[in-house]
């Protein structure tokens, strides 16, 4: 999870390539009026979001019950959003952070992101303009109770891929059907 520019479809495709689960981009699951929105430099609401949280939702359900391994790179900025995407677990229990569905924020300082998102933009590579980068850190907000782990994002992806496989919480998991 992260802000644009943090670098989670770039790790996202690493792992699946390393711990061999299958890597789903949130991306592609935005309507093409959120994309547009987004393009010309509006902000979604809630409201916007809603129903794409509950398409991921419903991915990750479904790779939970046929118990196979899922990596998603999602923003969740918000716990309400992380929520709805914990409930994919039909065992979760809203607010106790106890879930098959675990999240690991890409940590960035901003002006790193800020020249992630200029490259990006210059080489036509995404939607999403620069310009949202502080709505969406705005936006960010992370509870220590809800065990939301942390991966230093300006290290090579390399390294932050080994750093994830190496997380106490996750040893065992890439290799058994899920955690």
């Amino acid at each position: 999870m992260g802000v644009s520019g943090a670098g989670k479809t770039t790790i996202g495709q690493r792992l699946e390539k390393d711990i061999k689960y299958k890597y789903l981009d949130a991306d592609d699951f935005h309507s093409q009026s959120n994309k547009e929105k987004m393009s010309m430099g509006i902000p979604l609401t809630d409201e916007d979001r809603k129903p794409w949280l509950e398409s991921l939702r419903d991915a990750i359900k479904e790779y939970l019950i046929n118990k196979k391994g899922l990596v998603l790179g999602c923003s969740a900025l918000k716990k309400q959003y992380r929520e709805i995407l914990r409930s994919a677990d039909p065992d979760y229990k809203w607010e106790s952070y106890a879930s098959a569905v675990n999240f690991i924020l890409l940590d960035v300082p901003a002006e790193v992101l800020i020249t992630r998102l200029n490259n990006r933009a210059a080489e036509g590579e995404h939607y999403m303009p620069a310009s949202l980068l502080q709505s969406q850190l705005d936006l960010l907000n992370i509870d220590d109770s809800e065990r939301i782990f942390r991966v230093d994002a300006t290290l090579s992806p390399e390294s932050i891929v080994n750093t994830i496989k190496k997380m106490d919480q996750f040893q065992g998991c890439f290799l058994s059907s899920l955690c």
